[in-house]
């Protein structure tokens, strides 16, 4: 997955997509292949009242949206940016921008020798 916690995206498909909307990831779902977007795709739960919360109401949430309609935000360049993998001298694996070929973060550690 391209797409690791703590990145910005930027959303390119949906309902968001107008206004070109960026966000921090908070969570990861490889399985469902899904990542949750601070701020992105907003529902509403209307809550019943409970003695947790006596006035009841409608309650704000974010879902989580498919990895296939964000584009990961480059650190550098502050553009969005498709990414690559490559191998360092020391045998790390890092994550890098295609356009400015900045590294934007590492994926597995250096290899013991």
């Amino acid at each position: 997955m391209h797409i690791k916690v703590d990145d910005t995206v930027e959303i390119i498909t949906g309902a968001d997509a107008a206004s070109e909307l960026r966000g921090k990831v908070l969570k990861v779902y490889p399985e469902k292949g899904k990542i949750l977007v601070e701020g992105v795709a907003k529902v509403y739960k209307h809550v019943k009242p409970s003695q947790r919360n006596p006035k009841g109401g409608k309650l704000s949430k974010e879902m989580p949206i498919d990895i296939s309609n964000v584009m990961l935000v480059c650190t550098e360049c502050k553009a969005r940016t498709k990414t690559g993998a490559k191998i360092k001298e020391d045998g790390s694996k890092v994550r890098y921008c295609k356009s400015c070929n900045a590294e934007i973060g590492q994926l597995s550690p250096a290899k013991k020798k």
